[in-house]
């Protein structure tokens, strides 16, 4: 009988033709038993709305939810429920030259979502007009705390996000790599909000709960999938 050896990594290529990968803005059997919840479906704007039920623009595009350039009208997207303690996980890509960011604790009582709701920065960080300080680069805590890596794919591309608040604790994760990592309402957060843009916003970062809510009124330019949450 003739025997023919097939190297690994071509069984592996092989396979892996056939073998089924994991589809988008769906939830495996382990997340749902870890308590995530999918707050996007891929085919509907269900569980959101806009910030104060503005006009906008956002729509869902071959399971991509977009807020895209040359819209009419740019409004800021929110979560219908609340949150105070959550793991926040999603994948994101920004056209070139874009600016979008995701907000939490997000409330109502101003004219805009970033007077109240800390932002993780999204960017071009190479094709954006302008300068970009540190604290503006994709993965700050916006305008508070600088990236301590660059790890933004380059524009058009997919990035991995995740978002972990905890009684105060901060995380931010991007591709993998742990970017941030600091303490709500502690004195060096008090300390570095005082110094920033944030002293002329009395109740910016100061609730404990509130919507998620994703940012388009930067032109647009942004689209998301596989948004997950689970409460901590």
């Amino acid at each position: 009988m003739l025997m023919i050896m097939v190297p690994s990594f071509l069984l592996f290529v092989f396979l892996s033709a056939f073998l089924p990968g994991q589809k988008d803005n769906v939830l495996t059997k382990e997340e749902k038993k870890n308590g995530w919840k999918l707050l996007f479906d891929g085919k509907s704007l269900a569980g959101w709305r806009t910030y104060k039920n503005r006009t906008g623009s956002w729509q869902v595009t071959n399971g991509e939810l977009v807020c895209p350039l040359g819209a009419k009208d740019y409004a800021d997207l929110i979560t219908v429920d609340q949150y105070d303690n959550f793991e926040l996980a999603l994948d994101w890509k920004i056209e070139k030259g874009s600016n979008s960011g995701i907000m939490y604790h997000v409330l109502e009582t101003h004219d805009v979502p970033y007077a109240t709701g800390p932002e993780y920065q999204l960017v071009d960080d190479n094709g954006y007009e302008g300068k970009l300080e540190e604290w503006q680069k994709s993965g700050s805590d916006y305008a508070m705390h600088a990236p301590s890596k660059l790890a933004a794919k380059p524009a058009g591309e997919y990035n991995h996000s995740k978002i972990i608040f905890n009684n105060g604790h901060v995380e931010h994760w991007l591709n993998g790599i742990k970017v941030a990592d600091f303490t709500a309402w502690s004195p060096e957060w008090e300390e570095l909000r005082a110094a920033s843009k944030w002293k002329d916003y009395p109740d910016y970062g100061k609730s404990k709960t509130g919507y998620i809510a994703f940012q388009g009124d930067h032109r647009g330019g942004v689209a998301f999938k596989n948004i997950k949450i689970r409460k901590l």
